[in-house]
């Protein structure tokens, strides 16, 4: 939990199937909502997996986590596509993209770590 950001799984390990629920503490209120893991990467030079969200989810979509060796040089690729799913998140706006980024930003660093 490096990051803030808390994820109960179903399974020890990443796999397709594996459903989890993700949250963030803001204040003394936690947010956040299930996903289940849609494909995974184990190849020589990309490790990954990507996760859809599930009902119960402030957002609708997928984001995709790959660390990457490419000449040597290791990379963090954080992607996705969302679109609010409660209206709670439609009426956040610039907000809840405010704490997607604030999410993003947090896996990075907990990477480095």
């Amino acid at each position: 939990m490096r990051s803030g950001v808390h994820v109960a799984t179903s399974t020890p390990t990443i796999e397709v199937g594996a459903v989890a629920v993700v949250s963030i503490g803001l204040g003394r209120r936690r947010i956040g909502g299930p996903v289940r893991v849609v494909d995974t990467a184990d190849e020589r030079t990309r490790v990954g997996f990507t996760y859809a969200t599930l009902p119960g989810h402030p957002e609708c979509g997928e984001e995709s986590f790959d660390v990457i060796l490419d000449d040597g040089i290791v990379r963090f690729v954080l992607s996705g596509v969302s679109r609010p799913a409660t209206r709670l998140a439609r009426l956040g706006g610039p907000v809840t993209t405010t704490i997607q980024r604030v999410i993003s930003d947090r896996y990075a660093r907990a990477l480095v770590a």
